[in-house]
């Protein structure tokens, strides 16, 4: 139900323009979260924050991994030389490291989209005053969102990107 009210705002406000002319193109905004979340000096703190994150993931899921293969190759190349017990013992212990590994995988990732959700949220939540702003010293009416609105054409002089972007870095400038 979420997606279709979006879908129907983006239609209502794409006949308002075409109906409206060139007076109701003059009162729209583009803003390009993405970009925004690329081109800022806090989005690119807080995407190569995620990226460490999830390389530090990797690199621990990478070791379990080759702890597995290291169990796994020690009970096929000593399977005949290994008492019951011993091999029962390797057998348990490449069972636990296999389910390490998995709620490890688990874990780190809802750990990742928990984050990311974080993060993004409390950009989102500096932002908003910054395009409100922007909104009103244009004198715009409303403001789409590129990423999320599914628009396929825009007019390039509409998008506030840019200066979102720099209001934004001003902004966390000042507050250093």
């Amino acid at each position: 139900m979420r997606r279709w009210t979006r879908k129907t705002v983006v239609v209502l406000v794409m006949l308002a323009v075409f109906a409206g002319g060139a007076y109701a193109q003059q009162k729209i905004g583009v803003v390009d979260s993405q970009g925004v979340l690329e081109k800022s000096t806090e989005g690119k703190k807080v995407m190569a924050r995620l990226q460490q994150k999830d390389s530090e993931n990797q690199t621990k899921i990478a070791n379990l991994d080759e702890e597995m293969r290291k169990l796994q190759t020690k009970m096929n190349t000593q399977r005949l030389t290994l008492t019951n017990d011993a091999l029962q013992q390797l057998s348990s212990d490449l069972e636990k490291k296999q389910t390490d590994r998995k709620r490890f995988a688990e874990d780190s990732m809802r750990e990742m989209q928990e984050l990311t959700a974080r993060l993004f949220q409390r950009i989102q939540n500096e932002l908003l005053p910054i395009i409100e702003q922007i909104g009103k010293d244009k004198g715009l009416e409303i403001i789409l969102d590129l990423a999320r609105s599914g628009a396929i054409y825009f007019n390039p002089a509409i998008e506030i990107t840019d200066d979102v972007v720099q209001r934004y870095d001003a902004s966390k400038a000042a507050n250093q």
